[in-house]
């Protein structure tokens, strides 16, 4: 640690332990992070993560002030499940933690969509608890109100999150198309679609289901969020949930648009700025009883564009909240986020 560094930080992500020992504050794509925080007299080191390492691991997080984290909950067919405990470890000695196991399980999971369906960013949304309330209630409410799309409650990269639809040409089949990249879509038998996903209810999990917006094909917006404040948005033309062109789930056509970034000033994006900072985040923290101190660091609500209102206007329909791994984000938000450890590292070492 420097002779004025205000506090040791750690960044912690996951690799192998090739990169683990070759990993620098320059060599990987949080360098910009990296500098932010040099340039607030923060001392920050890599800390890269994998189960074979966690002893390792635990006892570099045992010797700084702070961690923050960017772990996908899946990856390669592991889950967070060791480095959760590991870090709920740490945070019981007095690390800071961002973000805390704890607070991700309140909204960075699926579920927060149902807790939060009355507030302005909902929309008619379901949840199942079990695979036996599911099997009993979904077929009915598919049948009845058109195209679902069901998300399990703790994934990323499209797994586990489906469009279904009945399928016009056979009675009780259903086409299904999987929001992971490369799918095709499929059309089974309802009751086939449904045991494929009693998975999901594994570990005290659920499914949440929520009607298909139609205008998907106008792209998602991703609103980024430092605590409570916004710090930019990404704005891209995405391709899960549409069924590829006649070319292929795996050709030019089929892949998604490049995600354009924008200050937080941009002006197409400030009515939903202002509902994010004066309405809709605010209420959400009251909901889950969340205060900014831990609030994380980085994370983004992602939304699509719901129906028009009577004079045209668009409105704003959440889809998911991401706070395990919030990467890429746009070139305002490193600073903010340097910003923001350099006033938890102050409160933190205060407690």
């Amino acid at each position: 640690m420097t002779a004025n560094a205000i506090g040791r930080l750690a960044l912690l992500w996951r690799g192998d332990l090739e990169v683990r020992r070759q990993a620098t504050p320059e060599n990987n794509r949080w360098n910009k992070i990296f500098a932010e925080l040099a340039a607030q007299n923060i001392d920050a080191k890599p800390c890269v993560y994998c189960e074979e390492a966690t002893d390792e691991v635990r006892e570099q997080l045992l010797k700084v002030d702070g961690v923050l984290v960017w772990v996908d909950p899946l990856s390669d067919g592991r889950t967070r499940f060791q480095l959760d405990a590991m870090l709920r470890e740490v945070a019981s000695h007095g690390v800071w933690v961002s973000t805390h196991p704890d607070v991700t399980m309140k909204i960075g999971v699926k579920e927060v969509l149902y807790v939060t369906r009355h507030l302005g960013w909902g929309t008619d949304t379901h949840l199942y608890r079990t695979f036996e309330a599911f099997n009993d209630e979904f077929p009915h409410r598919l049948s009845a109100e058109g195209a679902r799309v069901i998300k399990q409650n703790r994934g990323n990269g499209g797994q586990g999150v489906w469009k279904i639809e009945m399928s016009p040409d056979s009675a009780g089949e259903v086409v299904v198309l999987e929001a992971r990249r490369g799918s095709e879509p499929k059309v089974l038998p309802v009751a086939e679609f449904m045991a494929g996903c009693a998975g999901y209810f594994a570990d005290k999990g659920c499914v949440i289901d929520q009607p298909f917006q139609p205008r998907l094909p106008d792209g998602m917006i991703r609103c980024y969020v430092g605590a409570d404040k916004v710090v930019g948005f990404g704005h891209q033309l995405i391709k899960a949930l549409i069924p590829p062109p006649p070319q292929g789930s795996n050709s030019p056509e089929a892949q998604p648009g490049p995600r354009i970034m924008h200050p937080a000033e941009a002006p197409q994006f400030q009515k939903l700025r202002s509902k994010m900072e004066a309405e809709w985040v605010p209420q959400m923290m009251q909901l889950f009883g969340l205060t900014r101190d831990v609030m994380p660091i980085i994370w983004d609500a992602d939304f699509l564009y719901g129906p028009r209102t009577s004079d045209g206007a668009d409105t704003y329909v959440l889809c998911e909240i991401n706070v395990s791994s919030v990467m890429p984000i746009p070139d305002q938000a490193p600073a903010a986020i340097a910003r923001l450890a350099k006033e938890r590292l102050a409160r933190f070492s205060k407690k």
